[in-house]
């Protein structure tokens, strides 16, 4: 394809005028007859790249590994994987490689080729955009959040348009376009903020949780200015007459797919059993909506990218459908077609246009500008102004100008489509890649939500007082943990003199929608949802709340939030409520005979996140193991008509071990619980590692459990790890359940020569020698750390 281009402006405000003169080979070559045949006809006409099918394939394994190169340079610096794809189209750009036979061949042909496979994922991404979106949040967002979210479109706006009038004050502001673009300067796009809250991995931080919702009311604010923009410009164009054959047509669109679509989405899904799937017919019922959803747009007069986004909008967020769509085609479209769309808009970006920029090109970047810098002002002032920590304000206002796909795409798209000329373009790509390279950087250096659990106050349960309320946490995944945790509060025995309150936490996964949630369900009990994520567990809890009445008070939360970030929702319910314990559940669970029933690696990443960050003591409980093919075997922990529950702590020293000892103490006051402290002492000092205040702690512990006659105290001489496990392996049979202290990098005489075959760490040498194969038993662990004390 060979093409000549023009560009002529008079004013400089008017309709950009370019003439294309494009030459089509006709057949066209597509498929190669493959490379031996090639090369033995050693024709020169005859080149491999001057078929499209293997040329496309190089430059799409060409296009990835010099992202990854670039990525690799540049990712230590903080820049996103977005800034690497553009380069990697400005360095491949025409005017390196414009050579039809050579390796890359990236000429203007191949460029639209390029360009048509990325604009396919480009619309796709739209789509599944909409889909993660849940316009019912904009009805819950807070003030400060609808403030932000609407200042910073509209004031930005205004200082735009009047910023160009002053330039040009000859000029109209609706007919030349300005008024649309000053809308595209100001606007906000919901994408964009969640990649960079999710690349920074402060989705569901409090700051994250604002900036999401602010995004959310300032993108519908930027869709509705922006099509009252086109309105506004087909009517001073065509007439009032089109314009408002425009809005009808455009409204009557959105009724049929709010009143229409939408209805029957919604039937597909109540026909889906609850936990299922939805089926592959309705999925690719939705798929082709979407794939004609273009071709109906132009038909109601709606710009084409609306159509994909506002039919994702229509689609119900979270499982089954939205969460199928998203996990069904997010993989291909954001691993393959977008980063591919990415690339071929740094293929558009030529600086020489610098040089011949017209007038209207430097009104409009000098435009771009000022209202980059009035967003910035508006959302910095207005959360100073709701007495937000300065740090954070500076954050938010960053945040909230940040740029990326959408606006890159927008542009690119609009070029393609002659609305804007290449100098606009290639300013506004310049704009972009500058506040996408340095927002991360400055967001990350600025906020760091870790920094409020540096908590100066101990939150332990030595520091609790016993007639006093303790407060625990307890963590559900599967629904498994939920007879585990209440088996295991029901065999300390509860008691009114010591209550508990304990707030149980269901983490469930993020799917199919792109803002996190947090549920408090004893605040919803006169209006439960319609999806309600955790009825049976609140069910099951409300239940043991009544069989425990004035022992134990219990509240249910929910959070559905990324698993990477699910850390944070524990962290912040555990500042919030004045935690002292948190319980987690282990990531595996075993049969009777040692095999593995069920085993997930999230669940592990997550329990070392709050080991490492968490703001009171933790508790990794490690179920009993159950009997072959989950026959009728009870729980360990189960009530049973059993007079007594024999409950045993391993004490060897250190801050864990009193931790867990306390712990002990607290759950076994009633006379039915049985508790044995089984204290290893080395039979030979040497090579202990304690420090003095640790045994004088130790000595002023087990000195009380020493004249007590509530409980069984047992001092046990070993000489080293083998002998500790061979004392272990005869006793733990008589246990239902066995607390020990981690102990985290804490290596003695009684466990020398264990550390080698710890497999987890999460748990210490201990605990991960009690789970293991090695010891067949039915009884639970559960293994304590006490607060950690970390410093700025």
């Amino acid at each position: 394809m060979a093409n000549s281009n023009s560009s002529s402006y008079t004013t400089g405000m008017e309709e950009t005028k370019r003439s294309t003169e494009v030459c089509l080979t006709f057949p066209p070559k597509v498929i190669s007859p493959g490379l031996a045949t090639i090369l033995v006809e050693k024709d020169k006409d005859e080149q491999l790249m001057t078929y499209s099918g293997p040329r496309l394939h190089c430059q799409m394994v060409v296009i990835f590994v010099l992202t990854q190169i670039i990525h690799s340079l540049l990712k230590k610096l903080g820049l996103p994987l977005f800034i690497s794809q553009i380069l990697a189209g400005i360095l491949l750009s025409p005017m390196l490689f414009s050579d039809r036979h050579s390796l890359v061949n990236i000429s203007e042909d191949s460029v639209s080729v390029l360009g048509t496979v990325g604009a396919l994922g480009f619309v796709f991404f739209l789509f599944l955009s909409g889909v993660k979106m849940d316009l019912s949040l904009t009805l819950k967002s807070g003030k400060k959040a609808i403030c932000i979210g609407l200042l910073t479109v509209v004031v930005p706006l205004i200082f735009c348009m009047t910023t160009i009038k002053n330039l040009h004050p000859e000029g109209n502001e609706f007919s030349n376009k300005s008024f649309f673009l000053a809308v595209t300067y100001s606007g906000t796009s919901f994408p964009v903020i969640h990649s960079l809250l999710s690349e920074l991995k402060i989705l569901n931080s409090e700051l994250g949780r604002l900036g999401l919702s602010a995004a959310l009311i300032g993108d519908i604010v930027t869709l509705v200015l922006t099509v009252f923009s086109l309105w506004v410009k087909t009517g001073i164009e065509k007439g009032i007459k089109e314009a408002l054959m425009d809005v009808g047509l455009a409204l009557l669109f959105i009724v049929i797919v709010v009143f229409v679509l939408r209805p029957v989405m919604e039937w597909m899904v109540k026909r889906t059993p609850e936990a299922g799937q939805i089926k592959d017919m309705c999925f690719f019922i939705v798929v082709l909506a979407f794939m004609m959803s273009p071709r109906f747009t132009k038909l109601f007069r709606v710009y084409f990218l609306f159509g994909p986004f506002i039919l994702g909008l229509a689609v119900p967020d979270g499982p089954p459908l939205g969460s199928a769509l998203v996990e069904k085609l997010d993989p291909i479209i954001s691993g393959l077609f977008l980063p591919i769309f990415a690339t071929t808009c740094g293929l558009r970006f030529d600086p020489s246009y610098f040089k011949d920029s017209t007038k209207f090109a430097y009104h409009q970047a000098i435009g771009a500008v000022v209202t980059l810098l009035i967003k910035f002002v508006v959302s910095l002032l207005v959360p100073l102004l709701c007495k937000m920590p300065t740090r954070d304000s500076f954050a938010l206002a960053f945040i909230m100008i940040s740029k990326g796909i959408v606006e890159m795409g927008s542009y690119s798209i609009m070029n393609d489509s002659r609305v804007i000329s290449e100098d606009i373009f290639t300013h506004m790509t310049i704009v972009i890649i500058l506040v996408a390279s340095i927002v991360p950087i400055l967001v990350k250096k600025l906020y760091d939500p870790s920094r409020k659990y540096l908590c100066f106050q101990k939150r332990t349960i030595m520091n609790s007082k016993l007639n006093q309320e303790l407060r625990l946490i307890s963590c559900v995944h599967v629904p498994s943990n939920v007879s585990s945790i209440i088996n295991l509060f029901n065999a300390s025995c509860l008691i009114r003199d010591s209550s508990i309150a304990l707030d149980v936490l269901h983490l469930v996964k993020l799917s199919g929608r792109a803002t996190p949630l947090f549920i408090a369900h004893h605040k919803q009990k006169k209006t439960q949802p319609n999806k309600s994520y955790s009825e049976n567990v609140v069910l099951a809890f409300e239940q043991f709340e009544r069989d425990n009445r004035e022992a134990v008070s219990v509240n249910v939360f929910t959070a559905v939030s990324p698993p990477n970030l699910m850390y944070e929702d524990i962290c912040n319910l555990a500042m919030d409520r004045l935690t002292s314990f948190i319980i987690l559940p282990f990531h595996r669970r075993w049969y009777i005979d040692g095999s593995i029933e069920s085993e997930d690696q999230t669940i592990r990443s997550l329990n070392f996140d709050i080991l490492e960050r968490a703001p009171c003591s933790i508790g990794i409980l490690v179920e009993g193991r159950r009997n072959l093919k989950g026959s009728n075997v009870r729980d360990p922990l189960a009530s049973n008509n059993s007079s007594s529950y024999n409950i045993a702590v391993i004490f060897m020293g250190g801050q864990d071990d009193r931790e867990a000892l306390a712990l002990a103490k607290r759950i076994s006051q009633d006379k039915n619980v049985s508790l044995t402290v089984i204290h290893f002492k080395a039979a030979n000092s040497l090579g202990a590692i304690l420090t003095e205040n640790d045994r004088m702690l130790d000595d002023a512990m087990l000195s009380d459990i020493k004249q007590s006659k509530c409980l069984t105290y047992i001092e046990k001489q070993v000489k080293d790890g083998p002998e500790t496990s061979n004392y272990l392996r005869s006793i733990v049979e008589d246990y239902q359940l066995i607390i020990v202290g981690r102990r985290y990098k804490r290596e003695n005489p009684q466990t020398s020569g264990l550390p080698e075959w710890c497999e987890f760490q999460e748990i210490g040498i201990i605990g991960d020698l009690l789970s293991s194969a090695d010891f067949i038993g039915k009884y639970s662990l559960l293994i304590v750390q006490q607060q950690q004390q970390r410093t700025t």
